[in-house]
């Protein structure tokens, strides 16, 4: 099984900085895709960003040019440096991986005031 455990949220003030941090235990294929969604309540879980195992990376518009995925291999490690966060950007982050022994994780809260 993979269990993700984020870390890394807080409270913020809009215009600041948070860095998410993700680290799983059990085996994580190179080849596996890696994401943060997030979740606010009565709304469903979204994708924020994605990496594939070669760097490729894909975001959702509304966090393009603010947010950075990385991925450290050697750690199984997740990480997503959000910048100039707005109120709309809080939420509970969650980490995920593509693996079919993957559970989501408690995630971590963000949040953003005005």
């Amino acid at each position: 099984q993979v269990q993700p455990v984020e870390s890394g949220g807080g409270l913020v003030q809009a215009g600041g900085s948070l860095r998410l941090s993700c680290t799983a235990s059990g085996s994580i294929s190179r080849t596996n895709v890696m994401a943060w969604y997030r979740q606010t309540p009565g709304k469903q879980r979204e994708s924020v960003a994605s990496i594939s195992s070669t760097g490729h990376t894909n975001y959702v518009d509304s966090v393009r040019g603010r947010f950075t995925i990385s991925r450290d291999n050697a750690k199984n490690a997740l990480y997503l440096q959000m910048n100039g966060l707005k109120p709309e950007d809080t939420a509970v982050y969650y980490c995920w991986v593509a693996n079919p022994g993957f559970a989501w994780g408690p995630g971590t809260q963000v949040t953003v005031s005005s």
